[in-house]
C-alpha cells in the first residue's frame, strides 16, 4: 500500500509511524503503554485502510489520522483521543505557519531551516506563529527575499525575553544561514570550492599571511578542512555571532565576508599550532576544538590578527616612564606604536619628578607629571587604530607622589581644566601602610614627596622598594627636613580617591606590597604597576639610553641610538569559559587548560611585536595570562548563589585546579622545549611559590619536585582579564563579574536587541543575583580566595549604588587589602557608564 503525503508525494505505507504516534498520545496523558493493545489497534487501522476505501484509492495522511481517532474512541481511550486531536491541531498549525513563510521565501534552505527550528525548539513560547506575526509587522512592499531574511532575523532577535530566552539562538541560526549563503555565493563567483582554495586566494590578496601555506602541506589543509564542524555555529547566540561577523571574519577587498566562522577558528588554530612542527595538525585540531566549542576565547588581538600578515597577537603592554625628557617621549612613542597595532597600555609615571621640582639645579621649574599625562591622553585620541577605536591607556602614580591630588582629578568635573586628561584612566599604587592608617588612624598625616628630590637628598629611589623596606625609607624621608613635603590627612586623601571613584569609576587601585610579595620572579626585579585593565603583574624596568653614535653605512653617515631594553611588559591572554566547561570534570578541565597554555606559549614565538623591547622581555619571561570568563554562569549552572559559602568553596577548588593544571602543563612544556631563561633563582625553582600559597597536598608536593627538576616554560601564568567582547561571543557572563542584569535591552545601530543571562530558565532566574544587589563583601571575599591561585592579578570590579557612603566604600578597599586582593579595577555605580577596555578582552 501507499500513502499520499500532504506535499503530494507518495510513500510506502508504514504502520510503525502510526504505532509511535499512539504511544506518544498515551504517554502525554500519563497512561501506561500497553504494546500489545496498541499493536492490536494498529492492525485494526491497517485492515480498515485495506477494506473501507475504494479499489485504487491512495489513502491520505488525514484519512489515516481520522481512523486513529475512531479506533481510540471504540476502545474507550477518550483522554488519549483528546491529546491526539490536540497534537493533530498543533501540527496543523505548524504546517500552516511554514506555508505562510513559503509565500515570502522560495529558497528551500530557509524553509528547511524553519522546519528544523520547529523540531528543536518545541516549547510553546517558540511557536513559529509568534515569529511570523512579528515578521509580518516589519515587512514592507517590494522587498527582496534577502531583505525578508534580514527582517526575519531581526524579528527572531526581538522576541527574546526573560520568558523565552532561546529566541536569541533561533535568531543566530537564521543569521548563520544568511551569512553562509552570502559567503558561498561570493566564493562560487570567485571559483573557490574548498578551504584550500580560499586560503590560496586570501594569501594572494594579502588577507592571510604567507606563513600558513609555507607551513602546511595541501593534504594537511584538506585534512583540517574535513575536521571542520559547521554545526558548532549553532552554539552562538545572536549577539555573539553578530559580533564575530562584524569584527573578526576576514573580508575581501570589496568588504564582503569571505571567511566562514568555523574557517576562522581553524585559521586561528593553524597559526597557533605552527611551532609544534611535526605535530602541528594534531595540535591545530585540539586548539580548534576548544575555541570552536566556545570553551576558550583567545584575546581580541589574537582572534583578530592570527592568520593575517600583521599578526600582533598580544593585548597588554606596560612601560616604565623614566625621569628624562628623551625617556618620557620614548614612552609616549612606544604607546603610539602599541595603540596603532591594537594593544592597550599601562604607563607608570612614578619616577617622573613632581611639579615645582628642580631641573638641572634650577629650583621650582619642573611642570610635574600631569603635563606628560596630557601628552599620553592626546596620543590615545590621535592614534585611533585606523579610525576603528580610540587608543586606551592607564596611567599609574604612587599615592605618596607629590602630584597625586591633581592626578586624582584628571577625569573629574571639578578643578582646573588645564589639569584634565579625560581620555586616559588614572590608577594609584598603594602601600599596605596607607590602608593600615586608613583603618586605624584617619586623622594621621599623609606625606607626598617628589621622587627625584628623594633620590637627590637620600641617594635612593623610594619607588624602587616595597613592604617593610619602603615603610622604613618613607619614615626616614618624612623625618628629613631637606625634603619638601606636601601634607594632607589620610581622611582627605581617602576623600579625593572616593570622590573620583564615585564620579568617574576610577582610579584603579594597585596594592603594590601584596603584588610584590607574591611575585614569583622577584629575584630579577620588581613590579611598579599594572596594565590598562589591572590584571597583569610582571617585573618592570625602564628602557635606558646608552649612547648615540654616528656610523658610516654605504658611504652615508647614519645616527644609531643604543638603548638598554629594560623590562617592557607584554602579555598574551586567553580565557577559560567556565560556563561552557564542566569544571567538576577534572579530565575535561585539564585537557582544556593544557591545550590553551600550549597555544599561549606558542604565541610568544609567533607574535609580531610592535616594539623590539616587548619581544626581548617576552622571550626572557615567556609570560602568559590564562584567565576565566563565565564565572557567574558557572556558579548558576552548578546550583550556587553568588552570596553563599558554597560559592567561596567552589571558587577555591576550581581555581586551585586551574592553577595546578596550568603549572603542570608549563612544567611539561619546559621538559619538552626548555625553561624560561630566568627560571633559576625564581620562586618556582626554590619552592617559595608553593610555600607562600600553602600548596602542600600530595599532588602539589609531587608537582613541586617536577618543577624543581624540569623547570617552568613560563615565568608568569595566570591573569584574569575583563572579557567584554569575548564573553559576548561565547554567550557567557563577563570575566569574574556577577551579571549586571538578568535581562536588558541593547541598542545596536538603531535596533533594539534583547539580551538575557546565559541559560536563563524559571529555575535559574532567581539564582542570577544582579551585581548592584549583591553585598560587595562577597565580591571581595571571592576575589581574595581566587587570588591565592593567580600568580598575577584579576580585574575586580566593585558595584555600588546611591546608598553607599564613603565610609562603606573605604571599608571595601580596606577589606580588599586584608584579603590579599592585588588590584581593584572599576567602581561601577548604577548611574555611571564606564568605558570598558576591549584591548585586553580575553
Amino acid at each position: 500500500m501507499q500513502i499520499l503525503k500532504r506535499s503530494g508525494e507518495k510513500r510506502e505505507f508504514d504502520t510503525s509511524k502510526i504505532e509511535t504516534a499512539i504511544q506518544k498520545a498515551f504517554l502525554s496523558v500519563g497512561l501506561p503503554v500497553d504494546s500489545e493493545k496498541i499493536r492490536s489497534m494498529v492492525d485494526t487501522i491497517e485492515e480498515r485502510v485495506r477494506t473501507q476505501f475504494p479499489k485504487g484509492h491512495i489513502v491520505t495522511v488525514e484519512e489515516i489520522q481520522d481512523l486513529v481517532e475512531i479506533v481510540l474512541i471504540e476502545n474507550n481511550y477518550y483522554a488519549v483521543v483528546k491529546s491526539y486531536i490536540l497534537y493533530r491541531a498543533s501540527h496543523h498549525t505548524m504546517r500552516k505557519v511554514i506555508e505562510d513563510f513559503e509565500d515570502y521565501f522560495s529558497d528551500k534552505s530557509i524553509v528547511e531551516e524553519l522546519r528544523e527550528i520547529q523540531k528543536i525548539f518545541t516549547e510553546d513560547v517558540y511557536n513559529l506563529t509568534f515569529l511570523f506575526q512579528k515578521f509580518k509587522a516589519f515587512i514592507k512592499t517590494n522587498m527582496t527575499e534577502e531583505e525578508y531574511l534580514g527582517i526575519l532575523i531581526r524579528a527572531a532577535s526581538e522576541l527574546t525575553s526573560k520568558e523565552a530566552p532561546k529566541w536569541e539562538f533561533v535568531a543566530a541560526r537564521l543569521l548563520s544561514l544568511q551569512l553562509n549563503k552570502r559567503i558561498e555565493e561570493r566564493a562560487n563567483r570567485l571559483e573557490l570550492y574548498s578551504f584550500r582554495d580560499k586560503i590560496h586566494y586570501l594569501t594572494k590578496e594579502k588577507r592571510y599571511g604567507d606563513y600558513i601555506l609555507e607551513q602546511y602541506q595541501e593534504d594537511e589543509i584538506d585534512e583540517l578542512e574535513s575536521y571542520l564542524k559547521q554545526e558548532r555555529d549553532y552554539l552562538f547566540n545572536y549577539s555573539g555571532l553578530d559580533l564575530v561577523i562584524k569584527r573578526y571574519l576576514i573580508t575581501d577587498r570589496e568588504g564582503e565576508v569571505l571567511e566562514k566562522v568555523q574557517e576562522m577558528f581553524m585559521g586561528i588554530a593553524m597559526h597557533l599550532a605552527i611551532p609544534e612542527k611535526e605535530n602541528k595538525v594534531k595540535w591545530a585540531k585540539k586548539i580548534y576544538d576548544v575555541i570552536s566549542q566556545l570553551k576558550v576565547t583567545m584575546a581580541t588581538p589574537t582572534m583578530s590578527n592570527a592568520r593575517k600578515p600583521f599578526h600582533q597577537l598580544s593585548s597588554c603592554f606596560i612601560d616604565t616612564v623614566p625621569d628624562t625628557l628623551d625617556g618620557i617621549y620614548r614612552s609616549i612613542t612606544n604607546f603610539s606604536q602599541v595603540s596603532k597595532h591594537g594593544g592597550g597600555m599601562g604607563l607608570y609615571f612614578g619616577k617622573v619628578r613632581a611639579m615645582g621640582s628642580d631641573i638641572r639645579g634650577h629650583k621650582g621649574v619642573a611642570g610635574g607629571v600631569i603635563r606628560w599625562i596630557k601628552l599620553a591622553n592626546d596620543t590615545a585620541v590621535a592614534v585611533d587604530q585606523l579610525g576603528v577605536r580610540q587608543g586606551a591607556c592607564a596611567v599609574y602614580l604612587d599615592i605618596w607622589h607629590k602630584d597625586v591630588p591633581e592626578f586624582l582629578q584628571i577625569r573629574t568635573n571639578n578643578g582646573d581644566d588645564r589639569m584634565k586628561a579625560h581620555d586616559v584612566f588614572p590608577a594609584i599604587c598603594v602601600p599596605n601602610y596607607f590602608w593600615k592608617l586608613a583603618k586605624e588612624n584617619r586623622d594621621a598625616n599623609w606625606y607626598m614627596m617628589c621622587p627625584h628630590e628623594i633620590e637627590q637628598v637620600k641617594g635612593f629611589r623610594l619607588e624602587d622598594c616595597y613592604g617593610e623596606e619602603w615603610e622604613e625609607k618613607y619614615q626616614s624621608c618624612i623625618e628629613d627636613s631637606r625634603i619638601d613635603k606636601r601634607v594632607i590627612t589620610i581622611k582627605d586623601m581617602v576623600r579625593l580617591i572616593l570622590r573620583s571613584a564615585i564620579e568617574t569609576g576610577t582610579p584603579f587601585v594597585f596594592n603594590r606590597d601584596i603584588v610584590n610579595e607574591y611575585n614569583p620572579n622577584s629575584h630579577k626585579g620588581m613590579i611598579y604597576s599594572s596594565n590598562l585593565c589591572t590584571e597583569i603583574a610582571q617585573n618592570m624596568q625602564a628602557i635606558e639610553s646608552i649612547s648615540t653614535e654616528i656610523v658610516v653605512v654605504d658611504g652615508e653617515e647614519i645616527v644609531v641610538e643604543k638603548n638598554k631594553a629594560g623590562d617592557f611588559v607584554v602579555c598574551n591572554l586567553a580565557s577559560l569559559v567556565l560556563g561552557n566547561i564542566d569544571v567538576k570534570n577534572k579530565k575535561e578541565l585539564e585537557e582544556v587548560v593544557s591545550t590553551v597554555v600550549r597555544a599561549l606559549d606558542n604565541v610568544i614565538e609567533l607574535n609580531y611585536y610592535p616594539l623590539p623591547y616587548a619581544k626581548i622581555t617576552n622571550q626572557k619571561y615567556r609570560a602568559i595570562g590564562l584567565g576565566t570568563s563565565g564565572y557567574h554562569h558557572s556558579l548558576v549552572k552548578n546550583g550556587m548563589l553568588f552570596q553563599s559559602e558554597e560559592h567561596l568553596k567552589f571558587a577555591d577548588e576550581v581555581y586551585e585546579d586551574i592553577n595546578y593544571f596550568a603549572i603542570k602543563t608549563s612544567c611539561e612544556l619546559s621538559k619538552e622545549k626548555g625553561a624560561y631563561p630566568y627560571f633559576e633563582g625564581s620562586d618556582w625553582s626554590n619552592g617559595n611559590y608553593f610555600d607562600k600559597r600553602n600548596y602542600h597536598s600530595t599532588r602539589w608536593n609531587e608537582l613541586r619536585k617536577e618543577v624543581n627538576q624540569y623547570g617552568m616554560r613560563n615565568g608568569y601564568l595566570m591573569a584574569v582579564a575583563p572579557t567584554g567582547s569575548t564573553s559576548v561571543i561565547s554567550g557567557t557572563t563577563a570575566s569574574i563579574d556577577p551579571v549586571m542584569k538578568r535581562y536588558f535591552l541593547e541598542e545596536k545601530k538603531g535596533q533594539i536587541v534583547p539580551r538575557v543571562a546565559p541559560d536563563l530558565t524559571a529555575e535559574t532566574f532567581w539564582m542570577y543575583e544582579n551585581a548592584h544587589e549583591i553585598d560587595q563583601n562577597w565580591v571581595i571575599q571571592s576575589a581574595g580566595i581566587r587570588q591565592r591561585h593567580i600568580d598575577q592579578s584579576q580585574s575586580v570590579n566593585l558595584y555600588i549604588t546611591t546608598e553607599f557612603s564613603m565610609s562603606r566604600m573605604l571599608k571595601l578597599y580596606i577589606s580588599a587589602y586584608e584579603h590579599g586582593v592585588k588590584t581593584i579595577y572599576y567602581v561601577r555605580s548604577k548611574s555611571l557608564e564606564v568605558e570598558e577596555c576591549d584591548s585586553c578582552s580575553a
